[in-house]
């Protein structure tokens, strides 16, 4: 049975767009939001009859000084949507559209747009049908909305344009039709309502925050195992030298790291290795100190984590916003003009994620290539190769991808957030680039799934090398037998680009919760 989630009584969560995108539970819409939308119909229809109001008896933008006659106000309206659907490049995934609309849906429940309530249910009716719109990557500049991207969410609210259907690209009309679905009546600003917002942005967003979290916790995974073939000393991680950093991120990672290891056979304890025994070598066999990649996991970490929940943070706050223009406020019986479309607070956000991801990607590359280097571990063979030393390669060959991945990410990092560009007749002349910033954040996010699928790979095999799988701890152990399953353990050389795939489907749709 499908998972119901109802939306317009209460703030939407990550968790609820987990349910309907990740689980595709279904939606149903407070009865208290709908009437609240209602007011706001009716209070703008009777405001607008002998006032002058932006985007209903004007034109747009630039063009806001010209009067529209009452008899071209609907039309108006469909001329928006109609000449705004200017979208180019690849399409966004279907998930990546859904999220779109639940995050326009749930923008307008708060009951600031004046529109009518029939275009929300439909919407609602289209995400529980998995109907989506067809939305192209390139167009948005995330200052007066994400206009190009939800003029084509608009155009499927009328019918028009083309849909995601069964998993394909089809004619609106037809699927419309198929489905026995109504478009959308414009009454009064559905168009401008529907495009003047930031939910492009938004919806990716979450979309990126939930991917970004489960990386996390996969990567910390892998750092505890990593820990467990060195057998490393505890200290690193414990609470007494974390706790000193008064950082909440660190100290989470820590306290997860400890979770994992706490029955771990292989982790070592520093008082009885140097403090309860004397040590009398002038030159000490074992490290004294791991690598930074390996004894710095809470301090790199950490405030990853921070940037995390704090993304999060901001995009629920967004999509639970009103991010329209004009706003209208059937309680104070008045229509406020502004710029709550502006994407500012989601770019920033975008930008600071995908620098922190790119930051963990670098961090699982610098671990792997420990893993791969027998002069830095000193007890794994050259690329973690189980055959002939010169005549087999072992994880050789799939190295290359992961450092060149890993080197694109730090190209992407750089920030769309202070790359505006004046449009839009300079009307628009400082905009937040926001959809572009959570486009690239979630090409940063998937990239970074490649390089920790890679990694994981060369972790099974040196825990199959050094034969310790009986000695890793509960959790490590779980996680190993699970991904062996995906990927078997080898010795001669073969093909790797559909294991690397493989590894990397299965961890990006098994969430663990190592945090």
């Amino acid at each position: 049975m499908k998972t119901m989630v109802k939306i317009g009584d209460n703030k939407i969560s990550a968790d609820d767009f987990y349910k309907v995108l990740i689980n595709n539970g279904q939606l149903n819409i407070d009865d208290d939001a709908i009437k609240k939308v209602y007011r706001s119909f009716y209070f703008l229809k009777e405001f607008t009859r002998e006032k002058l109001i932006y985007g209903i008896n004007t034109g747009f933008g630039p063009m806001a000084q010209y009067r529209i006659n009452h008899d071209d106000q609907i039309k108006l309206q469909y001329n928006l949507i109609r000449s705004h659907c200017s979208g180019a490049g690849n399409p966004i995934p279907e998930i990546d559209c859904k999220a779109v609309m639940l995050a326009r849906l749930n923008t307008l429940l708060q009951g600031y747009a004046g529109i009518h309530p029939d275009t929300l249910i439909l919407i609602k009716d289209l995400i529980n049908k998995n109907i989506s719109p067809v939305i192209y990557e390139h167009g948005g500049l995330g200052a007066s909305g994400d206009l190009v991207q939800l003029a084509h969410l608009a155009l499927c609210l009328i019918g028009e344009g083309e849909v995601w259907y069964g998993g394909k690209i089809c004619d609106a009309k037809e699927v419309f039709k198929k489905e026995n679905l109504k478009p959308m009546d414009i009454h009064i600003r559905e168009g401008l309502a529907l495009m003047n917002g930031t939910s492009a942005m938004s919806g990716i967003g979450v979309l990126n925050v939930i991917y970004a979290e489960n990386l996390m916790n996969w990567s910390l995974m892998a750092s505890a195992l990593i820990m467990e073939i060195v057998e490393s000393f505890d200290d690193h991680y414990s609470t007494p030298l974390n706790e000193v950093k008064h950082h909440y991120g660190q100290n989470a990672v820590s306290k997860a790291l400890q979770k994992v290891l706490a029955d771990s056979k292989l982790v070592k304890s520093r008082e009885e290795h140097h403090y309860n025994q004397k040590v009398e070598a002038d030159v000490l066999v074992e490290k004294m100190q791991e690598y930074y990649s390996i004894r710095c996991v809470p301090q790199i970490a950490g405030p990853i984590v921070d940037t995390i929940i704090y993304a999060k943070e901001v995009l629920i706050n967004e999509i639970n916003s009103a991010n329209d223009n004009p706003i209208v406020d059937w309680e104070r019986k008045n229509v406020y003009h502004g710029g709550n479309f502006h994407g500012d607070y989601v770019a920033l956000e975008m930008d600071k994620l995908k620098i922190a991801i790119t930051k963990l990607c670098m961090l699982s590359e610098r671990q792997l290539n420990f893993l791969l280097n027998n002069k830095l571990n000193n007890i794994l063979p050259p690329f973690v190769n189980h055959g002939t030393l010169g005549l087999n390669l072992g994880m050789q060959g799939v190295q290359f991808t992961a450092t060149s991945t890993t080197a694109e990410n730090q190209m992407l990092s750089n920030p769309m957030y202070v790359h505006s560009i004046p449009s839009n007749n300079d009307n628009q002349d400082i905009v937040s680039m926001g959809s572009n910033a959570a486009l690239i954040c979630k090409k940063v996010i998937l990239n970074s799934y490649e390089v920790l699928a890679i990694e994981w790979m060369t972790i099974l095999q040196a825990v199959d090398y050094l034969k310790i799988e009986d000695k890793l701890s509960l959790k490590s152990k779980e996680i190993y037998i699970n991904l062996r399953k995906v990927f078997p353990c080898f010795t001669e050389d073969n093909i790797r680009y559909k294991e690397i795939k493989a590894v990397r489907d299965y961890i990006f749709n098994n969430h663990i919760e190592i945090l």
